[in-house]
């Protein structure tokens, strides 16, 4: 099998496909169609850019280049989780910082390193995507997590000074707002794990296939980045809400003002 290529112009061919969503956004008055314009525009030349440099990058193949790249990662990610999420940066930016690189780490180095057992780990055709994987899910889950904790926290926090006044502790009265947060996160993920091959195939799964590997390979590679997606994801989210909540809170397990 071998993969076909896509021509530049085949690709701006293509690119009209978003004159549907977008006749559509305006047609209804959504009031999405700069964005629309302008998240597009950002894709193409971000991509294109990214394109370029991936291939000097796996070209080079260095370890500290390679780690530095995925550093670069985490900041833009920590960055985009802050202005979504509405916490105080003062609250969030390090438990981001630490879940955002222990997870990623911890959960990438076991799947290159033991799954498949690569003699470098470090090898940027792997470190790389695997690790940008694992940083974009762990990304979306936290945005959407982070917010709701704290958001349903200061909304129905007579709750949680009743059940700290009975004499639960600081976790066993998070424990209603962590299920909150949990099942608005990771709901749509585990929907669309149950139905995985039998109404859509993923996307990770079909560039695979495209680009020449065999489907047997493409869905052993897809089940396993499923798993450590979901796994990376939810360590990075109780690492950024334990790590925050230390000083969401004062001494005397008061909640503070952690919204912007």
């Amino acid at each position: 099998m071998h993969s076909i290529d896509i021509s530049y112009a085949s690709l701006a061919v293509g690119l009209l496909l978003l004159l549907v969503p977008a006749y559509y956004i305006w047609r209804y008055e959504t009031g999405l169609l700069k964005s629309i314009c302008v998240g597009a525009v950002r894709m193409i030349f971000q991509m294109l850019f990214i394109g370029v440099y991936l291939r000097y990058l796996f070209q080079w193949d260095n370890p500290w280049v390679n780690c530095l790249w995925v550093l670069v990662m985490v900041v833009i990610a920590t960055e985009t989780a802050l202005s979504r999420t509405g916490v105080k940066r003062s609250v969030l930016m390090v438990p981001l910082i630490v879940g955002f690189v222990a997870s990623s780490l911890l959960v990438g180095m076991y799947f290159l390193g033991v799954i498949l057992r690569l003699d470098n780990v470090f090898s940027a055709q792997y470190f790389i995507p695997i690790l940008g994987i694992l940083l974009g899910n762990m990304l979306s889950v936290n945005v959407i997590a982070v917010g709701t904790f704290y958001a349903n926290l200061l909304r129905e926090q007579n709750l949680y000074y009743y059940l700290l006044g009975n004499g639960a502790s600081r976790g066993e009265s998070f424990q209603p707002f962590m299920r909150q947060a949990i099942v608005k996160a990771f709901s749509p993920a585990i929907a669309n794990m149950a139905v995985m091959g039998l109404v859509a195939l993923p996307g990770t799964m079909i560039g695979q296939i495209l680009g020449g590997s065999s489907p047997n390979v493409a869905i052993k590679y897809q089940i396993m980045i499923v798993v450590i997606t979901m796994s990376a994801s939810m360590l990075s989210l109780i690492i950024s809400i334990r790590l925050s909540a230390r000083k969401a809170f004062d001494g005397y397990g008061r909640i503070r003002n952690v919204m912007k």
